[in-house]
């Protein structure tokens, strides 16, 4: 049965805010949403928890490799892509609709932090961050980005990268349909940015400057470690094709 959305949730050992992630996912955009999560490997409950909310695949630890799987299994018309530490907000998804019926076939969400208090750090980040959205039409996954299958299929959906993936199908996407910033925020977790705020924004643009100026992101990964990604994966080469949550391996 076909749905109206897929939310796409890529995972590494995220047990500790999936379920959060799900539930509000399910607020924004109605409970028929079809939920699929893409586990890399995990080590912990992540898959359990994930196949209470929805199916499970599981396929190598590679964010874009994880996406792509996920958009390969979708039934849904309009696909969200999430990250597994990333809120979506109610009304998300008459925000969503609004957009593609002005022309928009894909876009994002705002980018807001939690929790944020009354940091100003954070609150120059997330204004940096969505001024570079309105001026420069690009974003990241922090901002839950949404696309129509028809614009998903038409610019060849997210390549296989470790990082990168996100601006790369950004913008790829631009060229086939509109790209729309959106008027609400999706809440990423401040977990990036808590330990060593400078360091990390200061390495974030870093990578982000010599992806631009044309570095392999495969390259550029071994600079960059994404917080879920602090264990190996478990998954032996055998089982790197995608399985349903009704096969998900034993533990």
């Amino acid at each position: 049965m076909t749905q109206e959305f897929s939310v796409i949730v890529p995972t590494l050992d995220e047990e500790a805010r999936l379920d959060e992630t799900l539930r509000r996912a399910k607020s924004a955009l109605g409970p028929q949403a079809e939920v699929i999560v893409v586990d890399g490997g995990s080590r912990d409950r992540t898959a359990e928890i994930a196949a209470a909310h929805g199916r499970v695949l599981w396929t190598r630890r590679n964010r874009g490799a994880q996406l792509a799987a996920g958009a390969r299994a979708a039934t849904g018309q309009i696909l969200v892509f999430v990250h597994a530490d990333t809120w979506l907000p109610d009304g998300g998804a008459a925000a969503i609709r609004a957009a593609v019926r002005a022309g928009s076939g894909a876009g994002c969400f705002r980018f807001a932090l939690h929790p944020r208090g009354r940091r100003w750090r954070y609150r120059l980040l997330e204004w940096g961050v969505n001024w570079r959205t309105r001026r420069l039409r690009t974003a990241t996954g922090d901002q839950a980005l949404f696309a129509t299958r028809d614009a998903y299929e038409a610019c060849g959906g997210f390549r296989d990268l470790p990082l990168f993936e996100d601006v790369t199908f950004v913008q790829a996407v631009r060229r086939v349909t509109g790209f729309r910033l959106l008027p609400l925020a999706a809440h990423t977790s401040n977990r990036r940015w808590e330990a060593a705020f400078l360091r990390t924004v200061v390495k974030h643009w870093a990578l982000r400057a010599a992806f631009l100026a044309g570095a392999d992101p495969r390259r550029l990964s071994r600079y960059h470690e994404r917080p879920a990604e602090v264990t190996e994966s478990r998954v032996p080469p055998s089982r790197c094709a995608p399985r349903t949550s009704g096969s998900h391996p034993k533990r």
